[in-house]
């Protein structure tokens, strides 16, 4: 068995360095994302021709629980959010399916999107002196790309900033008139002087020879000489007519890093499902190779943001709470225990516990993370192992020098297997709460149920199978025949105490009695949170401005913020994303800037800086841009919260209705309550409306007399204005646009466009302005839609206040102050929701998880005023978790019910030895207060060892600070806190409630106890 002890550790070991861990779990549901994109399209445009019909198509896929839009100049976005256990990959291949039924207007083709809420696990600038934007965006989506995305783990790379190369034409209208041309005669000689040819082959001889025509255009004075047409034997060359040159398609956005305005990044996303380390440490040999021979000389890709930094963080900070808690559960058995090999044995439970889970996790593909792992508690892991100890240590002390040692083992450890299952059961089921949460919880909390699932299970089999071999290494006569200075200590304030309380069982009862009413007066004011943030080690700024905001003002307010955030004392580097990717990935426009400020280690920000601190500095610097709204959140936290939502920000309440206008008015009455609101920060509207569009209105009946059809008139518009790709140069294994457009000076204002010349079927030409009307009006600027209907967002964060009161005061003010038109309604969307949701469900699954508790102890002692008694003292035990939550200002959140849940299972345990040792006593007892009293005599130790162990188990997660830690946290108080006053309720409330409850002539079995 030794040698089996050795190969466990060796093994998992062995098998715990090939264990994935993850900073965080990934919470959002399966996700499967619809990108549309039209740049000529206004919003109303996209969401009447494209999200509409994708949405009605998309309608009615199994599983599907949720479907959000956006719709934007430009681009449709479709949210699908399937049930979190349905198959991500079945989910989009079903997507795929039902696309292929749309049928679009103008060609345009939906592509799925690979981003996911925790995918972006690498950001990188490419760089390089002497090339310009067009080469650095070239050499990014051509060659660092594609070598990227060959890196197993890695679905997609995200180009954002720089240049897109594209070779244009620009079109002098004058010049068109002089030699009789016409535009659209122009896009097509430039689209059918671009092509190669394949005439078969020729048989020569004995040799079969290809036939190829070469007629691609590979120079820009080649563009030039296309021949648009012929005047009298002349040709007429695209350069008599056009200034043709190398360009760049319009920008849609612009990434800056610190003082530098125009970068390339580049976004590694990782495929749903993979493991992170794996995949960062072979995309770093790749990134090796590019900067090593593969980029051009003079190119190099720099790291902006690597995942793996934080899971480094978060994995030492892993390991000191691991390691200290190891140390404080082995002090606590030492001290109460007195003997150290036993003790020893005891501890030894914890690694092989946690070895035998890592190896689980390992076979079973899943990964750790700082949640799964920091936050089980050692104290409860070691129960069984001192249970089959206890009894072995009892019997050692009672033996006789005849008595076989592997006897006395033998029999102890077989006497100790019911209790010993019966204690990993009662642990069980009073995490049932955490082993059936479901959404966001269930994916948070999921590895850690699991893990403790599994450790469980580990420290079992230890207690069971490795402990009592163990044991027999010790010889009996060495065992200490009496209790440790610190357990006699105990045990004679104790007896005093019990005395005195037993003398005055109603005083005691009425001081238990206005704790506990105490207690819940002051849960009321502790208010609620879903989770807590978890920290990352960096900020995501997030400014909003005006929606009209030109690209060249963004721009330059972006760089002017760079600077700001710059000059913090915490800050080493800032990143600004202005606007959008040409990708579509992420949908906004210029009015969206994005800043990751890169942050120093805690231990180098100045004395008694913290990050809330810095956050009130910043915003107060950046007051001063008037009309932007600031958000603060994290890298991580950003992008689930946008995913969970569909609103960028922290946390939204959304007004559902038909009218865009309406909506815009009755949000701002919303804004305006809620600006009234303590706690409310970075609060704004997201604009639907206030967008300016230059309108070409038809007059179809002006158009009739010239014989153009409104299709003409819009073709010919978007030619000459948007521009049209013509064909495509292709430059090895690149290709670009070659785009037809007409001069600046000709498309840049309303009469400008007013004077473009119309071909009509005659031969003559005709201005647009006798056509058409061109004027200015507002149009939407961004709609957002769910499950069919549209709505608003209000978006804020919540500072220096709990979340629930916060929204509860918000809910008070509106339900007085607005009143919404039939048919509209309000929405709760982000945290909050969350947590009204799980709230909901422990409201149900907590009550039957304590129904479940009362019949294993029925079962346990065959008397249900044994039972009753156990589960009574359990409110009482928790006292100590509210109050540690009040004292460290901690609200109540997910995790804090996950600690409350681990008390009652400590505190259950610790009834049922407290009560089967009164059971025991009442065998030779001449009373039940004699019983009463030396059982709590007797069973002192045990119970306050489990307590102290399960307290300090979780003490350094409690107490420490540090990147990862925030999760864990309210947990870990509730229980260290829940482990102050569950000793008192075992020890003195059960002997008060045992005099009136259990009269002498108790007719249950006491032989029957499970321990």
């Amino acid at each position: 068995m030794v040698v089996a002890l050795v190969a466990w550790l060796a093994g998992g070991f062995y098998v715990f360095l090939r264990l994935d861990i993850e900073a965080y779990p990934d919470p959002s549901p399966p996700l499967v994302e619809v990108i549309t994109q039209n740049p000529s399209w206004s919003a109303e445009e996209m969401e009447r021709q494209v999200t509409l019909p994708i949405e009605t198509v998309l309608f009615g896929v199994p599983k599907l629980e949720e479907a959000r839009s956006i719709s934007i100049f430009g681009l449709s976005d479709v949210k699908l959010y399937f049930s979190y256990d349905s198959d991500y990959y079945w989910d989009r291949q079903e997507v795929l399916n039902r696309l292929q039924l749309v049928q679009l207007p103008s060609n345009l083709s939906p592509q799925l999107s690979p981003w996911s809420p925790i995918g972006e696990i690498y950001r990188y600038r490419l760089e390089g002196p002497n090339f310009s934007l067009n080469e650095l965006k070239a050499t990014q989506d051509w060659l660092v790309a594609r070598e990227i995305k060959q890196v197993s783990g890695i679905i997609d790379v995200t180009s954002f900033g720089g240049s897109t190369r594209q070779y244009i034409a620009e079109i002098d209208p004058r010049k068109l008139l002089q030699y009789n041309v016409t535009l659209p005669q122009v896009v097509t000689a430039v689209g059918s002087s671009n092509a190669n040819a394949g005439g078969s082959y020729l048989t020569m001889g004995g040799q079969s020879v290809n036939v190829r025509g070469l007629g691609l255009l590979r120079s820009i004075p080649e563009m030039g000489n296309v021949v648009v047409t012929e005047r009298n034997g002349v040709p007429v060359y695209l350069r008599d007519v056009a200034r043709v040159r190398e360009g760049s398609q319009p920008r849609l956005g612009q990434v800056g890093v610190n003082h530098d305005d125009d970068a390339v990044e580049g976004i590694v996303l990782l495929q749903r499902g993979e493991q992170s380390l794996p995949a960062l440490k072979k995309l770093a040999l790749k990134l090796k190779e590019l900067n090593n021979g593969l980029l051009p000389r003079g190119m190099k890709v720099t790291t902006l943001y690597n995942r793996t930094d934080l899971i480094h963080l978060t994995t030492t900070t892993v390991r000191h709470i691991v390691l200290m808690g190891l140390v404080l559960v082995t002090a606590i058995l030492i001290i109460f225990l007195g003997d150290v090999p036993i003790s020893l044995i005891a501890a030894l439970t914890i690694p092989c516990s946690l070895l035998f889970a890592f190896s689980l996790m390992v076979l079973t593909g899943r990964s750790a993370n700082l949640i799964s792992i920091g936050a089980i508690d050692f104290g409860i892991l070691v129960d069984a192992s001192v249970i089959v100890l206890e009894n072995v240590y009892r019997r050692f002390q009672t033996a006789t020098a005849e008595t076989p040692k592997f006897e006395l083992i033998a029999e102890a450890a077989a006497e100790a297997v019911r209790p010993v299952l019966f204690s990993v059961v009662v642990i069980i089921v009073a995490l049932i709460p955490l082993f059936t949460m479901q959404g966001v919880p269930g994916k948070i909390f999921a590895p850690m149920s699991e893990t403790y699932g599994f450790a469980l299970t580990g420290a079992l089999l230890f207690a069971v199978l490795f402990a009592p071999v163990l044991a027999s290494w010790m010889r009996p006569e060495k065992v200490r025949g009496h209790h440790t200075r610190l357990v006699n200590w105990l045990s004679r304030h104790y007896c005093d105490s019990l005395k005195w309380t037993m003398a005055h069982r109603k005083t005691a009862l009425a001081i238990a009695g206005l704790s506990l009413a105490g207690t819940l007066v002051v849960a009321l004011f502790l208010g609620g949170e879903f989770m807590p943030g978890l920290e990352e080690g960096n900020l995501w700024v997030r400014a909003t401005l005006p929606q009209d905001v030109s690209y060249e003002s963004a721009t330059k307010m972006s760089h002017d913020i760079r600077e700001i955030l710059l000059k913090a004392p915490a800050v080493t580097q800032v990143v600004s994303q202005t606007g959008r990717p040409d990708d579509g990935t992420d949908v906004t426009t210029f009015n969206n800037i994005e800043f990751m400020v890169s942050l120093k280690n805690p231990g180098e920000w100045p004395r008694g800086w913290t990050k809330d601190e810095l956050i009130r500095q910043m915003d107060g610097e950046l007051g001063k841009f008037p009309g932007v709204d600031f958000n603060f959140s994290q890298n991580i936290q950003d992008n689930v919260e946008e995913a969970m939502s569909g609103v960028k920000g922290e946390n939204s309440l959304k007004l559902f209705g038909d009218d865009i206008d309406v909506l815009v008015a009755k949000a701002g009455e919303i804004r305006d309550v809620m600006a009234g609101v303590h706690g409310v920060e970075d609060l704004a509207v997201f604009q639907e409306t206030g967008q300016p569009e230059l309108l070409v209105s038809i007059d179809r009946a002006a158009s009739a007399r010239y014989g153009l059809m409104a299709g003409d008139v819009n073709a010919a518009v978007q030619a000459a204005v948007g521009g049209i790709a013509a064909t495509q140069i292709l430059d090895g294994d690149r290709r670009f646009d070659f785009v037809v457009r007409y001069q600046p000076e000709f498309r840049g204002s309303p009469e400008a466009l007013r004077n473009i010349l119309l071909s009509t079927p005659d031969g003559n030409r005709v201005p647009l302005g006798q056509i058409a009307d061109v004027s200015l009006h507002e149009g939407a600027f961004m709609i957002y839609r769910e499950n069919g209907r549209r709505y608003i967002p209000v978006k804020f964060s919540v500072r220096g206040r709990d979340l629930a009161s916060t929204i509860q005061d918000v809910q008070a003010r509106l339900d007085q102050k607005v009143h919404l038109p039939e048919g509209y309604h309000l929405e709760w969307a982000g945290e909050y929701d969350s947590l009204r949701k799980e709230q909901r469900r422990l409201a149900v699954v907590l009550p039957i998880s304590l129904l479940i508790i009362l019949g294993l102890l029925f079962t346990a002692f065959n008397s249900l005023r044994h039972a009753l008694l156990v589960l009574t003292i359990l409110p009482f035990a928790a006292i100590g978790g509210v109050l540690s939550l009040l004292v460290t200002r901690t609200p109540f959140s997910i995790s804090a019910a996950v600690g409350f849940a681990s008390v009652i299972g400590v505190c259950t345990l610790g009834g049922v030895v407290f009560v089967s040792g009164i059971r025991r006593k009442e065998k030779d007892s001449h009373s039940m207060l004699a019983a009463i009293e030396r059982g709590g005599l007797a069973e002192m130790r045990p119970v306050l060892m489990a307590c102290a162990a399960a307290g300090l188990g979780l003490l350094p997660a409690a107490v420490v600070s540090g990147i990862g830690v925030q999760a864990q946290q309210p947990l870990a108080r509730v229980v260290v806190g829940g482990m102050v006053t569950s000793p008192l309720a075992i020890l003195f409330l059960i002997p008060v409630l045992a005099s009136y409850w259990l009269p002498k002539d108790e007719t249950a079995d006491p032989g029957n106890s499970p321990a």
